[in-house]
């Protein structure tokens, strides 16, 4: 009988000292709290977006239909670019958007209205037109090692890897992931 008196005053003395505990915070401690909160929170987004994730906003109509002047851009720095996928990177110090045609390797050819990669038409549901006009490179073209050959898909705006060549996959910010329509909403 005396250790069921033991354990049951025991357990209430428990009790009290955790009633005891919670009314002794201080709001130095729950200062204290919200900031290391708020200092985990911060270095936790600023880790994302430095090594994982991007946001840009498109200022130009290269990457049009798919991306729009004004569109909200969302990127994802730790993929690799595709064949086929719309990615951003930086050419000349400037911030351009272009589809991914071809890897280091592959053969490029253009002929009119017609692209070919490695001598496989690729599918492509372009609106504008594919021309060699205007190119500062000869075809076939074979994209240099550790470089990728980029188009926009406004077709008639030639600044991409038809005048510059392939670009460098180090200039490469990311792929593409998400996009969303800022202007006229």
């Amino acid at each position: 009988m005396e250790e069921t008196e033991k354990t049951a005053s025991t357990a209430a003395g428990s009790a009290e000292s955790k009633n005891d505990n919670a009314k002794k915070r201080t709001a130095g401690s729950y200062a204290f709290s919200f900031f290391a909160k708020a200092g985990i929170t911060a270095l936790v987004l600023w880790v994302l977006f430095t090594f994982v994730i991007s946001v840009c906003i498109c200022h130009t109509n290269s990457a049009y239909p798919a991306i729009r002047d004004g569109e909200f851009c969302l990127i994802n720095r730790l993929s690799e670019p595709e064949q086929g996928t719309m990615i951003v990177y930086r050419l000349k110090g400037e911030t351009r958007f272009g589809r991914v045609i071809g890897k280091g390797g592959d053969k490029i050819e253009i002929f009119n209205d017609y692209v070919s990669v490695n001598d496989y038409g690729i599918f492509e549901n372009v609106v504008y037109p594919t021309s060699p006009e205007g190119s500062a490179i000869s075809y076939p073209y074979i994209v240099p090692d550790n470089c990728v050959f980029v188009m926009n898909d406004h077709r008639p705006d030639i600044t991409d890897s038809r005048t510059s060549g392939g670009i460098p996959e180090s200039d490469i910010i990311g792929k593409v992931v998400f996009t969303m329509r800022m202007r006229g909403i």
